[in-house]
């Protein structure tokens, strides 16, 4: 049994949330709910943890399935540094943006979302994981094997003693039959 890679589950975790919380944040602006404002706040961070939680984290072994147009947010969260990479860091910023999202109806699940991907953050920072970027492989191209002598005639070819001559004459032109014919 291999080791659990939490911040993989961390991850998928937190990006629902983050969709969660937009889409809670949605409706209570467009709702006017009471206190609309956490919900305009709760828009605002499920964007931020969204962009943030976009990019997946390579694998310990090495490995990953990166997500479609992940490359051009791996830039950007790469570019942060030790603020993104560390999970410590992502678990309490998680902890701290789902906090002002509980107090609304609307974005409540989406508060209690985020809040458990920041234990799980918590835990994959207590067993050792830390971010790592997936970038695009360089890809070696090979030269394509040349043929030196390309063949003159599609297959079958005859031995070259067989081959029909090239000349002006139909007599000329026809084989040499090496076999006696005898009728």
């Amino acid at each position: 049994m291999g080791k659990i890679e939490w911040a993989m589950w961390a991850n998928e975790q937190a990006l629902a949330a983050g969709l969660i919380l937009l889409t809670g944040g949605i409706v209570g602006v467009a709702g006017l709910f009471r206190g609309w404002q956490f919900a305009a706040y709760a828009i605002a961070a499920g964007l931020f943890v969204c962009l943030l939680e976009y990019p997946r984290s390579r694998k310990a072994k090495g490995t990953g399935v990166e997500r479609k147009g992940q490359y051009c947010f791996t830039v950007c969260v790469k570019a942060f540094g030790p603020l993104t990479r560390n999970y410590y860091v992502r678990a309490f910023l998680h902890a701290a943006l789902c906090v002002p999202a509980g107090f609304m109806l609307a974005t409540v699940l989406g508060c209690v979302c985020l809040a458990i991907a920041s234990l799980i953050y918590l835990s994959a920072a207590i067993h050792g994981e830390h971010w790592e970027p997936i970038l695009p492989k360089k890809q070696v191209r090979r030269p394509a094997p040349s043929i030196k002598n390309p063949p003159q005639n599609p297959p079958p070819r005859p031995p070259p003693e067989m081959r029909r001559k090239n000349v002006d004459y139909m007599d000329d032109a026809s084989y040499d039959n090496p076999m006696t014919v005898t009728e």
